[in-house]
């Protein structure tokens, strides 16, 4: 069980870590609230994207380090339902932000992916 589990806590960290380093370069604080604050529609975002991921492709749990499909999904969801949540409640959505949001959320997402891959499986990336 807990193994199924660090690859979405692995992906809400990476959340978090995306709120506290856009909070921190444009001067908002970095109290837990405050990133908290910011993070919340990309967290919920995260979880859906585990859910739907779960739901739809049948080796998701076995293939949490994977980029295609169950990364992607991750992250999409964690990006679309995320901008989708931070306008409904006020949130600015500026051209600029959704663009480098996207990009950033998807390194960070990928990268952390990446990393485990080759730790835990040499070779492994061949397969992506």
């Amino acid at each position: 069980m807990l193994r199924r589990l660090l690859p979405v806590l692995a992906d809400l960290a990476v959340v978090v870590l995306f709120a506290a380093i856009g909070r921190s370069a444009h001067a908002h604080g970095d109290g837990a609230v405050g990133v908290l604050s910011t993070a919340w529609p990309f967290l919920v975002g995260t979880v859906v994207g585990w859910v739907v991921a779960a739901r739809t492709v049948a080796s998701a749990w076995r293939a949490e380090l994977r980029l295609w499909p169950t990364g992607a999904i991750v992250w999409i969801c964690t990006w679309g339902l995320g901008m989708a949540l931070r306008g409904l409640t006020g949130g600015g959505l500026a051209p600029s932000f959704l663009l480098v949001a996207a990009l950033v959320l998807a390194a960070m997402l990928a990268a952390w992916r990446v990393i485990a891959r080759l730790a835990l499986h040499p070779g492994a990336l061949h397969q992506d």
